[in-house]
């Protein structure tokens, strides 16, 4: 049994009915050209038959030692694969409206907390003959970063490749680790002292470093400080209804798109969300004279892909949109500055100082969804932290196969909580950024039009 770490309980504790706290992912496949119409149900039929070591992270559920904590892992002694693992089929006529309805229900619905907090559903039916594996998991469980660390390692290069592993077995039963015995309620509660123990000069480190980032930030345009974000129709208090959108781009369009401004892809992937927010919102008539904010998650770990990556290290940086300039090239030009600007803030940081520098950024952002506070109440007294959160999860950049079915589009499908009701987060995969767009269905009318806008977005950046 394994205590939580904090950003891990977190997550737990802002979980309700309206506020699922899963990371999702919905990859579309092209099955083996060799193949029958029988494929998919083949291979869920494998799936719940394996008796393959799971990876243990895929197998514990969350627990309250005497109930009163710490919030802790344990193995659930009563798995049951065929549980988390579902087969289904689209109704006719299996286009991407159907299939985008399907996942944006799947993607609404809470995960049993009486079990390991994972789903995945293998889907087939649509019209061209692709199918989809779509998987949720819990933040509290996974990160994004790492959710897509173990989605790869079970996917091959080579298309002859067959009898692969499902991303919650162990690959290599060798590499496995050990059970370990179980600690006391008392032993980790001294391990929480312990940890707590060294928490004040860590965070008079993070507080300095905060004040520093405020004192040089009023003085910069391209400047994004908590609390400077406007407020939009974004920024208000969500209902458990999803919607979903999603879309590829070449990457080597958009790094041409970029290359004469200096701009990294994930500026690039910055500017073109920028874009397509601004003419969204003036559709709606709902742009604000001043720039939205973006937190940008960054991850902290040094390593992806291996057998248990479980729970978040990940550090925020808060970055000026630029959505009040009309000028796409101008708006490139601040999203640059901005990002480098906070890039610059975590020098000589270690790790945790970055978590604490996070925490108390955006910290105050997250009292509404944990019960303290209401986002409605909150909003005549101060702004949002933050307008929409962007974030760019490394893919791969050759084509992948599972048991000869090539990964055609991996969409990543991430968390909303109270107050944001719309998230952009991207992968890349063989030479494609997929975008997905996570919204809530009540509050962000007519999501799938931002793809359209991003397009233009990039129009725009090419000319």
């Amino acid at each position: 049994m394994a205590t939580m770490n904090p950003l891990d309980v977190m997550f737990m504790l802002m979980e309700a009915r309206e506020k699922p706290a899963h990371v999702g992912g919905m990859a579309l496949y092209e099955p083996p050209p060799d193949s029958s119409p029988d494929f998919l149900e083949h291979m869920y039929d494998g799936a719940i038959s394996s008796d393959a070591p799971m990876r243990p992270v895929f197998t514990q559920r969350p627990y309250l030692p005497g109930g009163i904590g710490p919030w802790s892992w344990r193995q659930d002694d009563k798995f049951d694969l065929e549980y988390h693992v579902r087969h289904s089929a689209l109704p006719a006529p299996g286009r991407f409206r159907e299939l985008f309805a399907l996942v944006s229900r799947l993607h609404g619905t809470l995960l049993d907390r009486n079990r390991p907090l994972w789903e995945a559903h293998l889907i087939e039916g649509l019209e061209d003959g692709r199918f989809v594996i779509y998987t949720k998991i819990h933040h509290a469980l996974m990160d994004g970063v790492s959710a897509m660390g173990v989605t790869l390692t079970s996917l091959s290069t080579d298309p002859g490749e067959r009898d692969m592993p499902y991303p919650w077995e162990v690959r290599d039963p060798t590499r496995q680790r050990a059970p370990r015995e179980r600690p006391s309620i008392g032993s980790q509660l001294g391990g929480a002292a312990r940890t707590a123990a060294r928490l004040p000069g860590e965070v008079v480190g993070a507080s300095t470093s905060a004040l520093r980032t405020m004192a040089s930030g009023f003085r910069e345009e391209a400047a994004a400080l908590p609390f400077t974000a406007p407020d939009t129709m974004l920024n208000v208090p969500i209902t458990g209804a999803r919607r979903f959108a999603a879309e590829s781009w070449s990457i080597e369009r958009i790094r041409a798109a970029g290359d004469p401004h200096g701009a990294t892809l994930n500026d690039m992937v910055l500017a073109m969300s920028a874009g397509a927010l601004r003419a969204y919102l003036l559709e709606e008539d709902a742009l604000p004279e001043q720039p939205l904010i973006a937190m940008v998650p960054v991850s902290l770990k040094t390593r992806v892909g291996g057998d248990d990556e479980g729970g978040n290290a990940v550090g925020v940086l808060l970055c000026n949109l630029g959505t009040h300039v009309a000028d796409a090239h101008e708006r490139l030009s601040l999203i640059q500055a901005s990002m480098s600007r906070g890039k610059q803030s975590f020098k000589g940081m270690s790790p945790f100082q970055i978590l604490m520098l996070t925490a108390l950024q955006i910290g105050p952002a997250a009292l509404p969804t944990l019960g303290v506070g209401n986002i409605d109440f909150l909003r005549p007294i101060a702004r949002p932290i933050f307008n929409v959160v962007i974030s760019n999860v490394p893919g791969s950049p050759v084509p992948l196969y599972w048991n000869g079915a090539r990964m055609t589009a991996s969409y990543p499908m991430s968390v909303l909580v109270d107050g944001q009701a719309m998230n952009i987060t991207v992968t890349s995969n063989a030479g494609n950024l997929d975008f997905g767009i996570v919204a809530d269905r009540t509050k962000v009318p007519g999501v799938q039009r931002m793809l359209g806008h991003l397009e233009d977005a990039l129009a725009a950046l090419e000319e």
